[in-house]
């Protein structure tokens, strides 16, 4: 269970990102019903400032000691460098040894690599970084097209926003949809975001604010029992088959068949968490008809059946 997330912190931290790690983690909202989680902030020379990439300092309350003791090390973006805080990397590595998990947001990866602990792992980082990355840490198994990649005891992720994704996995992980979506509310942010969506997209998103798709996609969230095919949506949304399918794919990184399927498993699991729904009626309310449909693409997407993963959350 997650109780303690130590935040690394060096010289050229990105705030944006650092902040996002604080936002999911560091912020109480026992009150709103999610589990309490022991935030540190920690760098190599505890109440004495480090700087950040943007001009600003920051103080760090804890020591790299600290480090050992939590269930969550988590390393926000840094400015790229030659070499990196020996000490710092030591102590990603112990900790790492003694069962931490880790978390790297952008290119707060490459520390991880440089402690060595990426070799032969899948992995990302922000799709800006990718070749530097590639040339520097071979080894590591670098996918440069994703939001995150979760590896069991290490979950990377590529910049900013996709970075409030991985943490958002990471909750709905450890603690289940429900605290997810009361974290992701909070945020004013969707918990959908799964992480083989691709990082960037080459069409731009639709200038005008009023030819954007979120009505639709807000009606279909309420209707994902039905089905839907690319003409009917097409149709719902006033264009052709073509210019759907391009504008879906420039609003959402993906296309509307792999969009439905993630979010009939999204809402599977939750189904799975929160009741007690033989997996035949969570088949049909997720809309996936089947229970064999349902086990297909819920292994694909999740990496357990059903069953295993209800029997591993359901509690929660």
């Amino acid at each position: 269970m997650l109780r303690t997330v130590a935040a690394v912190v060096m010289d050229g931290l990105a705030p944006f990102e650092f902040g996002v790690i604080c936002e999911v983690f560091g912020i109480d909202r026992t009150d709103d019903g999610v589990p309490p989680i022991d935030f540190l902030v920690c760098g190599e020379h505890p109440g004495e400032p480090i700087r950040t990439n943007v001009g600003a300092s920051l103080i760090p309350e804890h020591g790299l000691d600290a480090l050992v003791e939590a269930d969550l090390v988590a390393v926000s973006a840094v400015t790229t460098r030659d070499e990196y805080p020996p000490r710092l990397l030591e102590a990603i590595r112990e900790a790492h040894a003694r069962g931490s998990t880790l978390l790297s947001v952008c290119s707060g990866a490459f520390l991880l690599a440089e402690a060595g602990l990426l070799d032969d792992r899948p992995c990302t980082t922000h799709w800006h970084h990718a070749a530097q990355f590639a040339r520097r840490y071979p080894r590591a198994r670098l996918d440069p097209d994703v939001l995150f990649v979760d590896d069991g005891d290490i979950v990377t992720s590529a910049g900013t926003a996709a970075g409030i994704d991985a943490c958002l996995h990471v909750i709905r992980r450890e603690f289940g949809a429900t605290a997810t979506a009361t974290v992701a509310r909070r945020m004013v942010v969707a918990p959908q975001r799964e992480g083989g969506q691709r990082q960037f997209i080459a069409l731009p998103a639709p200038p005008n604010r009023a030819d954007s798709l979120q009505p639709l996609l807000a009606w279909l969230q309420d209707r994902l029992d039905q089905e839907h095919t690319v003409a009917s949506l097409a149709e719902r949304a006033s264009m052709s088959e073509r210019t759907f399918a391009r504008r879906f794919a420039a609003e959402t990184g993906t296309t509307p068949h792999r969009w439905l399927t993630t979010q009939r498993v999204l809402r599977a699991r939750q189904l799975l968490e929160e009741t007690g729904l033989s997996v035949e009626d969570v088949a049909h309310r997720s809309g996936f008809g089947t229970a064999a449909l349902l086990r297909h693409h819920f292994t694909t997407v999740v990496g357990v059946p059903p069953k295993d993963y209800r029997r591993s959350f359901a509690h929660r």
